[in-house]
């Protein structure tokens, strides 16, 4: 099988449930692009086999999905450290495992999100050239994909780190988001090279004496205008914008969507059904953790069945993107030290 995924199924609030759900509506499904659906021979379910058949048979029986057992499972609120260390034999070590050992090419986990960071980074180690990983969201906000990271891997930069994810993220742009000259923005407080901390101002340096099609300073007020196709932060920030981001939107569509049921309105849910899609974490599905020696695929832990089967889909477009080689054909030629 040329393009196998690992897909922890033990991990999110609604596992093995919800896991098992998405994996089979990856199978019957398009993806977003209309791409065909996932065939279940690619797809390695990986977790406690009588919970995960048991799951199956609830819903018609096993496709042609196969099993790969684990018998611990890291809870959300544990250690990723303590965890990782303790918990050999969990569904998110077994399953970044399986890519180390070449029996899946990706991983994907709705589970604890710094324990999959730490084993992606620890087990299968990163990419030639590149530092630290960084985790990638894509969010369609204006009718054009826009990509942000890090969104949480990486809290504490250097300069260098952030240069290195608007290579990843312009890699990615081009080889999955058909974006043929990817704009880089640096998220900051204002526009000016001067605003910012003194490692936001140094990345900016970098970043202007870069090949990369940089265009400065990006303030948060302009996300909604499409400003740049790749926004730079730290993982700290760029988490707590995506958060807000979801949960603003959230809040608005409710907000708008019981004033327009009040007054009668009959196009009311197709027309809130199309806003959500633009900041809804199960149409994007799971953000990529770039930068490590294989493809690795993190979502919500609250994420649905469609949020599963829209991460699967978007690992099987980075293997079929070759995203790991572009990108460090990139980092060859960009120096940064």
């Amino acid at each position: 099988m040329e393009h196998r995924i690992a897909l922890d199924a033990m991990g999110g609030d609604d596992a093995p449930g919800a896991v098992v759900a998405g994996a089979l509506d990856a199978c019957r499904s398009q993806d977003s692009n209309g791409r065909a659906p996932l065939d279940p021979a690619s797809i390695l379910l990986v977790g406690r086999p009588d919970a995960i058949e048991a799951e199956l048979t609830a819903r018609g029986g096993n496709p042609g999905f196969q099993i790969l057992p684990a018998s611990e499972v890291i809870g959300m609120d544990e250690s990723p450290a303590q965890a990782l260390r303790a918990k050999r034999d969990s569904s998110i070590v077994v399953g970044v495992g399986a890519v180390r050992q070449g029996a899946a090419s990706a991983f994907v986990s709705m589970g604890n999100t710094g324990a999959c960071v730490g084993a992606a980074t620890l087990v299968l180690g990163t990419l030639e050239g590149v530092q630290r990983p960084g985790i990638f969201v894509t969010l369609d906000l204006t009718g054009a994909p826009m990509t942000f990271a890090d969104m949480g891997a990486n809290v504490a930069p250097k300069p260098e780190h952030l240069v290195q994810y608007a290579l990843m993220g312009t890699v990615y742009s081009q080889g999955c988001l058909g974006c043929a000259e990817p704009r880089v923005g640096l998220l900051n407080i204002g526009e000016e090279a001067t605003k910012g901390t003194e490692m936001v101002k140094q990345a900016h340096e970098l970043l202007s004496a870069s090949k990369l099609r940089f265009r400065g300073n990006v303030e948060g007020s302009e996300l909604f205008d499409h400003p740049v196709d790749v926004v730079i932060s730290d993982g700290f920030t760029g988490n707590v914008v995506l958060k807000l981001m979801e949960g603003l939107a959230a809040h608005l569509l409710r907000a708008f969507g019981r004033q327009l049921v009040e007054r009668g309105a009959p196009w009311a849910d197709d027309v809130i059904r199309a806003i959500r899609a633009k900041t809804d974490y199960s149409e994007y599905g799971g953000a990529l953790l770039l930068g490590v020696k294989g493809t690795v695929v993190v979502g919500h832990g609250r994420s649905d069945a469609r949020a599963v089967a829209n991460a699967l889909h978007v690992a099987h477009r980075a293997m079929e993107a070759r995203i790991n080689d572009r990108i460090v054909e990139g980092l060859a030629g960009v120096a940064v030290s």
